[in-house]
């Protein structure tokens, strides 16, 4: 081991010497692990927002059949009598908590050139859809008022779109609506949209039923006799899900395709980063072939180069990948976008560059320097030493 070690140690401190060749390593697998770690995080920070939305003690019901609100359509005469199922609270008022709601995209003209014609997510929502999001807080002016073209932003739209604050009046539907007040929610995807009543909302866009039912349960356990019910009374085309299984399953599509593209990216980078590994390490052992050969003249064994070689292809693909990943971090955690498709339009969400994601960075950059290292060390310990002595 003491072999290993001193040798090992007098090939890093000659790193220098062959600094524009070791740079092609690090600077290579810096950016593959940068690529790595910025989409992944991307997808990290689309998940957590649409996985942080809703709550299980509430359940959401759809059409049967469909995956999202967008695509729901439920009659407003099935509301009374869904309301009466097992399993749904009651408010102080002793009436069912039940909000029916209408979800539509509709297209935001703005006059400002910058911004233009933008798709945003509009809710209709009822005042029991107020009394059950408890996490939803007014941050700004008031709630919009039955009746009246008037529309509370989500604090994630209103940095999304530029410009929206109380008192902005926007334009769609052929008509103008004004923001009286911005909502926070912690975050999560509902802070993507614009809210106003649920009746206003299906006048203005001619939808005599709601797009989905939001209901308070008894219990996250009061989920399965509600389903029950739903099933065996055949009056209901509708399916019951709690509000955090939807959201959660909303993001699968997107993290699914984002988890393909990261893959065939990254992989390809990966390779072309281990073949500048490889050329690098033998460039390395090519330049010490005597230093190799008069250390097995003396009777040192194959083992310690190999070693040697080995880690300092490791070293190298470290330090690599400890730079992707902090620039990674640097230049993307925190940082907000906003995505366009699936079920969703335009959510706003934030880059997660997490301690797993820097760790999976990591591990790829130690994978590229063995897979580069292994086979110019084996060079190296099988390197004929009368060839060598004479070369040099």
């Amino acid at each position: 081991m003491k072999t290993i070690l001193a040798i090992t140690w007098m090939n890093l401190r000659n790193v220098g010497s062959r600094l524009g060749t070791s740079l092609v390593i690090v600077v290579g697998i810096a950016g593959v692990v940068g690529v790595l770690v910025s989409m992944l995080s991307m997808s990290r920070g689309f998940e957590r927002t649409l996985a942080g939305t809703g709550s299980e003690s509430r359940a959401l019901l759809l059409s049967a059949g469909v995956i999202s609100e967008l695509s729901s359509g439920i009659s407003r005469d099935a509301v009374p009598l869904i309301a009466s199922l097992p399993g749904i609270s009651r408010g102080a008022d002793g009436q069912p908590l039940v909000s029916a709601e209408t979800m539509v995209i509709t297209e935001l003209k703005r006059p400002d050139p910058p911004y233009g014609a933008l798709n945003v997510a509009l809710r209709g929502v009822e005042p029991a859809g107020l009394a059950m999001r408890r996490e939803v807080k007014l941050a700004e002016g008031r709630w919009f008022q039955t009746g009246l073209n008037e529309v509370v932003a989500g604090r994630g739209a209103q940095r999304q779109f530029g410009g929206v604050a109380v008192g902005t009046v926007l334009h769609f539907r052929g008509s103008q609506w004004t923001v009286v007040g911005i909502f926070e929610s912690g975050g999560d995807a509902h802070e993507s949209e614009l809210w106003t009543d649920a009746n206003t909302a299906r006048n203005a866009f001619g939808r005599p039923g709601a797009s989905s039912l939001l209901v308070q349960l008894e219990s996250p356990a009061a989920l399965a006799p509600l389903q029950a019910a739903l099933k065996a009374d055949p009056r209901f085309q509708l399916e019951a899900q709690s509000e955090r299984h939807y959201y959660e399953s909303q993001s699968q599509s997107f993290t699914d395709r984002l988890g393909v593209l990261t893959g065939i990216l990254v992989t390809l980078m990966a390779i072309g980063a281990l073949f500048g590994a490889l050329n690098t390490m033998y460039s390395a052992v090519s330049a010490r072939s005597r230093e190799i050969a008069t250390l097995r003249a003396i009777g040192f064994s194959g083992a310690p180069v190999v070693a040697s070689v080995l880690v300092e292809a490791v070293v190298l693909a470290v330090a690599g990948g400890s730079l992707g990943a902090a620039v990674s971090y640097a230049l993307f955690n925190g940082m907000t976008v906003s995505t366009i498709g699936g079920n969703f339009t335009q959510v706003a969400f934030s880059f997660a560059v997490t301690p797993d994601l820097l760790q999976k960075g990591l591990l790829w950059s130690i994978g590229i320097g063995l897979i580069g290292g292994l086979a110019p060390a084996l060079r190296a310990a099988r390197l004929p030493v009368v060839d060598a002595l004479r070369a040099a």
